[in-house]
């Protein structure tokens, strides 16, 4: 197993375990509701009985089987420790009767819960795997249907709370619907956390001068974009740079100084791959 291949495991058992921690200590201690595979569990130990880590494992498994079948080998392996170490450690730590006392104001419950949720997750995910469970349903109507993930994804969580709302007040409903929106909105900004960046194209009249600066101070790469102005239908070179959002301030600084009246356009780029971000810099000396 190489050092990737371990990083990754790594990564998804401390995902799964933030994520059964939040469970542990916000969810259950409060009797909230909630959606995927836990909150299915939580309306199965209602109904029958059956403890929710038991639950889970049952479920897991079976999800992982239609999942090895509908989807393959390959997706099969990137579940398979979600699968079973989830509902484990999901186990251990409800045998901890210390994690059930931390809060029992539900609104704080709510909002860290979500957070670790949607944390959780996401490091899953960053790392390549997925947590198994309820995951896989809308991965397979996609396959087979064409149904949008994310859609299926909110769909079979707010069908999960449905089934939970029979026997929770209005109050656990309404904080159930906030959790998901708060591990949701979580979960996408993990994802894209470290890759985003900001893009500035500057037109100006020192474009050449701005380039050289920006190259030697930022240590940024940059490009020409051939532009034409729409009124005066002036030929015009448009200087485009990627930075990070530290490097804005400075990239805005050096634009003051050189042209104050220069034309910039700012705006978030969701993830940058390439030289300089993603794979080594190379300097000019380096190359041939």
């Amino acid at each position: 197993m190489n050092k990737t291949n371990i990083k990754n495991l790594c990564l998804i058992l401390l995902g799964n375990t933030i994520y059964s921690l939040a469970i542990v200590v916000f969810i259950l201690p409060n009797n909230m509701i909630t959606g995927g595979t836990t909150g299915l569990g939580i309306s199965v130990e209602h109904y029958l009985g059956l403890p929710i880590h038991t639950f889970v494992l049952i479920f897991n498994t079976i999800m992982f089987i239609l999942g090895a079948v509908m989807l393959g080998k390959k997706f099969a392996l990137t579940t398979l420790v979600s699968t079973f170490y989830y509902p484990f450690i999901l186990g251990v730590f409800q045998n901890i009767p210390a994690l059930g006392n931390v809060t029992s104001d539900k609104m704080l419950a709510t909002v860290c819960g979500g957070l670790m949720i949607g944390f959780g997750i996401g490091i899953v995910i960053r790392a390549g795997a997925s947590t198994g469970g309820m995951d896989i349903p809308p991965l397979v109507l996609n396959k087979k249907f064409g149904l949008p993930v994310s859609v299926m994804l909110y769909a079979f969580d707010f069908g999960i709370l449905i089934l939970q709302m029979v026997f929770s007040n209005k109050e656990q409903i309404i904080y159930g619907i906030l959790l998901v929106l708060i591990y949701t909105t979580m979960l996408d900004k993990v994802l894209l956390m470290g890759s985003t960046r900001t893009q500035v194209k500057i037109i100006s009249d020192k474009t050449e001068e701005l380039n050289q600066m920006i190259q030697e101070k930022l240590d940024r790469g940059t490009t020409f974009i051939h532009a034409r102005t729409g009124y005066l239908k002036k030929e015009q070179p448009m200087l485009l740079a990627v930075v990070t959002n530290r490097e804005l301030v400075r990239i805005n600084q050096i634009v003051q100084e050189v042209d104050p009246n220069a034309f910039m356009i700012i705006g978030n780029v969701n993830e940058v791959k390439g030289r300089g971000f993603t794979t080594q810099k190379v300097y000019k000396n380096e190359v041939g």
